[in-house]
């Protein structure tokens, strides 16, 4: 029988009684935790069992945006719009590029995950895959020493999520890229089939499209399709006008592999890539972790269902980020672990997400924020709303772009400012000044009469807010 060793039972040497707090998970929303858990006088064990850090530095964030804006830099090489200046199709070094990027990634999982753990001396570090045998205690499988048992005051949950592969027949037998994968693939395919019409799938499809790869993406629905519509068109518009073939509604029915590459059928006919890269969501990683065992409920995705204040069904026990039923974003994440924090060492602190941002970095960018007309409805709130083409941004014409829309939603009787959806090519940077707006509960008349810089793509948001009252069209530059 393998031996057991039991941690935090006892106050460490020297009588520290200060709470224990126990993080399963390394990812941002376990550091922020840890941070702040042991700035308020708790000692924080925090286990790990597989890559420290977790996705967003390792195989989210950091290196898509990376390879993102590579690919946005070739792109431009051979397909900018200005006349006078040369066009070149730029060489590929695809191994090269994923050198460069992963000793970002490095570089970044030392200095901001790493180096806290060996400056703190209030955070310790475990090398195992953790588990519930109750609510109080945890067992920790390491992969090289014996089984340990930990007891702690309290627990927050940050394991993260995972790629969900949709069970198509034959798929589960192909050697498919998921995200994590595709970043680091060493190769352009000739030809790569995307299944999926999110964030990610969108993404990587156009930047391996930039790179010099034929693109088919195969969508179940729409593109974003839990978003205003317009967004989605427009993108799926912004894709095909690059050489991307987009295919909605359309769910595959088979997935074979041979030597000549992958075999996908759909309601379009046979499809045949050498590559296929499957994102079509994520699900929680909670399987493994015996939350039956501790009491804490999950939702029929995995997911743990956490209040505002990160506290699961279990109250001793939080949870924060991509494992929770909370939105998946690092920046929430983060926020969450840092208020998850709070209530475990004696505070009071939840998250409002009435007002949070989200972007999705293709280009054109699409970021939103608030509500769209349709989730305004649903809560019973009349509407107006305006949409202004970038035809109409002083910026866009100067950059000969005027792809996308800048649309805002108001309430009808207050005019105010109850969301904001966008698409242009900076439309990341956009989306926070609608949400400072927002979260201000500034009305249109408050956002036209502000002050924004000329020549710049938020300047639109001025002028969106004025086309409530006028016709911007007969406006001067700058027209305050």
């Amino acid at each position: 029988m393998p031996k057991t060793t039991v941690l935090g039972s006892a106050p460490r040497k020297g009588g520290d009684s200060r709470r224990h707090v126990a993080v399963i998970g390394s990812g941002s929303a376990a550091f922020a935790a840890a941070i702040r858990a042991a700035e308020r006088g708790a000692r924080v064990t925090m286990i790990e069992a597989g890559t420290l850090g977790g996705t967003c530095v390792n195989v989210g964030c950091v290196p898509s945006k990376i390879l993102l804006r590579a690919a946005h830099a070739a792109h431009i090489q051979h397909r900018h719009p200005f006349e006078g200046l040369s066009k070149v199709r730029p060489t590929i070094d695809r191994a090269a590029m994923v050198a460069q990027q992963q000793s970002r990634v490095e570089e970044l999982r030392q200095a901001k995950y790493a180096s806290i753990l060996t400056n703190n001396p209030n955070i310790e570090l475990i090398r195992g895959f953790a588990s519930f045998l109750d609510p109080n205690r945890l067992r920790i499988e390491p992969s090289d020493s014996p089984k340990q048992t930990l007891t702690a005051d309290r627990f927050l949950i940050t394991t993260g999520a995972s790629a969900w592969v949709p069970p198509i027949s034959g798929l589960a037998d192909t050697p498919f890229w998921t995200s994590t994968k595709a970043l680091i693939a060493e190769q352009i395919p000739r030809h790569l089939l995307v299944l999926g019409g999110s964030l990610v799938a969108v993404e990587l499809a156009q930047a391996f499209l930039r790179l010099g790869a034929k693109v088919t993406l195969i969508a179940r629905s729409t593109l974003l399709s839990k978003e205003d519509p317009a967004l989605g068109q427009g993108l799926k518009e912004a894709l095909e006008g690059e050489g991307m073939r987009v295919l909605l509604h359309s769910v595959p029915s088979e997935v074979l592999h041979d030597e000549a590459g992958f075999h996908v059928e759909t309601e379009h006919g046979a499809l045949a890539g050498d590559r296929l890269l499957v994102a079509t969501g994520r699900r929680p990683n909670t399987e493994r972790l015996g939350l039956d065992q501790a009491g804490v409920a999950v939702d029929e995705r995995g997911a743990v269902i956490v209040d505002a204040r990160m506290r699961t069904s279990a109250p001793h026990i939080f949870a924060a980020g991509d494992c929770t039923s909370q939105p998946q974003f690092v920046y929430v994440a983060a926020a969450a672990g840092t208020r998850a924090a709070i209530n475990m060492t004696g505070g009071e602190a939840s998250l409002d997400l009435t007002a949070m941002p989200a972007v999705v970095f293709t280009d054109p960018q699409v970021a939103w924020v608030g509500l769209s007309e349709t989730q305004a409805r649903e809560r019973g709130l009349a509407t107006e709303s305006r949409t202004l083409s970038l035809d109409n941004v002083p910026r866009a014409l100067a950059s000969f772009d005027t792809r996308g829309f800048i649309k805002l939603v108001a309430e009808r009787s207050s005019g105010r400012l109850l969301g904001a959806q966008v698409l242009c090519a900076e439309a990341g940077e956009v989306i926070q000044s609608a949400t400072l707006a927002l979260r201000a509960r500034m009305t249109i008349d408050d956002l036209a009469d502000q002050l924004f810089p000329y020549l710049t793509m938020v300047e639109g948001l001025k002028l969106a807010a004025q086309t409530f009252t006028k016709d911007v069209a007969q406006l001067s530059c700058c027209a305050g």
